[in-house]
């Protein structure tokens, strides 16, 4: 059977505007997908929606598919989307109007069920994240535009192939494969060299966004129309796979996909084969993103040069003590950037940054006093005084939080392009998570002379946010590397070279197939990254924070 030819236009809400049509002009596809949620996107979409109950969609997708319906419709290219938000049915509903102005026939359906937020009071948004089988259903009912709200990142992918292909929830080895295709897709251009570790090996300077090859049994291809920039291997590949994720059990309300069976093998140029996945049945609940408003944020960077950094930034914080004493915000955060450096020759590189962030659930406490008292130092602080932005009024910020549900909590339905609402049973067969047990390592390579140098030099690194945690894959290249990396890099070793997760709990996990370790740090991120806990409220640098540090590495290997 002829392999189903899946792309992918859009990685998050903000992406390039113009690959949509990239793709449909670019090289032969069948299915075309946008994926447009994130933990903070949905935080967005509900205060969208508290301004205008008819929003809460992604608005972009709108103006992407003016410029680019009738050439889908004349293509023959169907498109799948998430971009419907928290109102799928509004931007399907929109959908239409546009096809009509246009005057290009088009049948739009949508899938609805996710939205729990009635039954989570406080919360701005609740949504629980469904699976790919009324993305199924509308397809195998002749839809040419599908329109998601919470749907997995994976499900755009697995919803097309099911129809495609005739799949049932219980084939789940080819559930598993799909997955695995739907997680590298997902993020776009990460798949083609964006974001990429080894980013000097091709031209980035424009990556061109990845599309799968599916066949029936559920393996792939990855690959990317011919022409495009970046480029597809293994590296690549293995990245996105590890991004995001956890350990070797990869669940999703389809599926449960085992990462410790995936085989990578470069196909060709910009052609990696993603072949063995096996699956399991679903665990018996679903993941539920709980999105509130968290209070209030206000922060000032005040700029410190020259000399006597330590001694200008304990004046600072001793000035503004009496004004954070007067209304004390809930939470006060300090932090000292040393990214000055001796006899420097810019001003900029002579200086560093001390970073004051307060949080409170009364905007007042967080607002006018503290910018006035940080202000009223400007004439009499510490010389040089300035800082990098007047201080606001204090900002609204998010609190993300996962839960779990049952199944048959969530009404999983399809809204056809006839207007026909068909309900999407919940999985007949599930099975409750349980951690794989480790591999057995591979053998350590021989004594031998090492030298000190970055980790990065031997292994690449992808990080990334799930709430409040943070994940970090890293994976070697060779397999002499990996036999070194996966006795070295253990969860104690991972703790010292990043200070930041000394106290909290980190687990390690090995993919052996990949030549992978995926290391998970809880409580990282604080409540997620609306709240933006650190510098990298999303940790997408933790791990080229860890490639930099120093090891002793063998010789043979460098």
């Amino acid at each position: 059977m002829t392999p189903l030819r899946i792309g992918n236009f859009s990685g998050f809400y903000g992406d390039r505007a113009d690959a949509l049509r990239e793709m449909l002009t670019g090289g032969e596809v069948d299915v075309l997908t946008g994926d447009y949620l994130a933990e903070l996107t949905m935080l967005i979409l509900g205060r969208d929606r508290l301004k205008d109950p008819s929003a809460g969609y992604a608005r972009t997708f709108l103006r992407q598919l003016e410029d680019c319906l009738g050439l889908a419709r004349e293509r023959g290219v169907r498109i799948v989307t998430n971009a419907g938000g928290l109102n799928p049915a509004g931007l399907a509903d929109r959908i239409r109007g546009l096809a009509e102005r246009l005057g290009t026939p088009v049948r739009v359906a949508w899938v609805e069920g996710d939205d729990l937020t009635a039954a989570h009071p406080g919360t701005l948004a609740a949504h629980a994240y469904l699976g790919g089988f009324g993305i199924a259903e509308c397809l195998r009912a002749g839809a040419d535009v599908v329109v998601t709200g919470r749907v997995t990142d994976a499900a755009l992918v697995t919803g097309p192939a099911a129809a495609h292909f005739g799949w049932r929830p219980t084939d789940h080895d080819r559930l598993a494969g799909a997955v695995a295709a739907g997680h590298v897709l997902e993020c776009g251009t990460q798949a083609t060299g964006g974001n990429y570790a080894f980013f000097g090996e091709g031209d980035v300077r424009r990556p061109g966004f990845p599309l799968a090859e599916i066949h029936a049994d559920g393996s792939s291809v990855i690959t990317k129309h011919p022409g495009t920039g970046g480029f597809v291997d293994v590296g690549t590949v293995t990245a996105q796979l590890l991004y995001e994720t956890g350990g070797a059990r990869y669940a999703g309300p389809d599926v449960t996909a085992r990462l410790d069976t995936v085989r990578l093998s470069q196909d060709g140029p910009d052609r990696v084969r993603i072949e063995g996945v096996r699956g399991e049945a679903p665990p018996p609940t679903l993941k539920t993103g709980l999105n509130r408003l968290g209070g209030f944020r206000n922060e000032v960077v005040f700029v410190l040069t020259g000399l006597g950094i330590e001694a200008k930034a304990a004046l600072v914080r001793e000035q503004l003590a009496a004004a954070l004493a007067r209304t004390p915000p809930q939470d006060v955060r300090w932090e000292l950037v040393r990214t000055d450096r001796a006899d420097a020759d810019t001003e900029e590189t002579a200086s560093a940054l001390l970073r004051l962030v307060v949080r409170d659930p009364d905007q007042q406490v967080v607002g006018r006093a503290l910018s006035g008292a940080a202000v009223e130092l400007a004439l009499g602080s510490y010389p040089g005084f300035h800082v990098l932005s007047p201080p606001g009024k204090g900002a609204p910020y998010g609190v993300f939080e996962d839960v779990y549900v049952p199944h048959g909590a969530v009404d999983h339905v399809a809204v056809l392009h006839d207007g026909r609402r068909v309900l999407v049973p919940p999985p007949q067969e599930t099975r409750s998570l349980e951690a794989v047990p480790p591999p057995p390592l591979p053998e350590p390579l021989p004594p031998g002379p090492t030298r000190r140098a970055p980790l990065g030099l031997v292994a690449g690194a992808r990080s990334g946010d799930k709430g409040g945690n943070a994940n970090v894959g890293v994976w070697a290249r060779t397999d002499e590397a990996w036999r070194w990396l996966a006795h070295t890099l253990t969860a104690e070793r991972f703790r010292q070279l990043l200070p930041e997760t000394r106290d909290l709990p980190v687990t390690r996990h090995l993919l052996a197939n990949l030549r992978a370790l995926n290391f998970v740090v809880e409580g990282i991120l604080g409540a997620g990254v609306a709240a933006q806990a650190r510098f990298d409220p999303q940790a997408k640098a933790l791990g080229e924070w860890l490639r930099s540090r120093h090891l002793d590495i063998p010789e043979t290997l460098l």
